[in-house]
């Protein structure tokens, strides 16, 4: 990636964190992280990665963000002095479940062996 890719989806990541902790009411007890924004190489798309606890809320918390994107976008958008304006999405980081399921079958492979 680019330096001034990294540094787009780095911008986009800490405003987009400052907008979920002051324009999106969550449920308590509730934590979102943004683990990493990749941004496309003609800036016009940014994939956000998001990492919800408890997982159990995951649905819930995405269907809200979903829900808000246009107003986050907007917001994001007078904050960013870029062209073009990336369009966001929302996905969910898999990274910790992959890890962890990982970890199980290697476990499961010590057990048999």
């Amino acid at each position: 990636m680019s330096h001034r890719l990294e540094q787009v989806s780095e911008v986009i990541r800490h405003e987009l964190n400052n907008l979920f902790l002051t324009e999106i009411e969550l449920p308590k007890n509730t934590l979102v992280t943004i683990v990493k924004v990749v941004t496309s190489k003609d800036l016009r798309h940014a994939k956000v990665y998001l990492s919800i606890i408890p997982a159990k809320y995951t649905g819930k918390v995405l269907e809200k963000l979903k829900a808000n994107l246009g107003h986050l976008q907007y917001l994001l958008n007078q904050k960013l002095s870029i062209k073009p304006l990336p369009r966001l999405s929302l996905a969910i980081d898999q990274t910790e479940q992959e890890a962890s399921r990982i970890e199980e079958l290697l476990d499961r492979i010590k057990e048999t062996g």
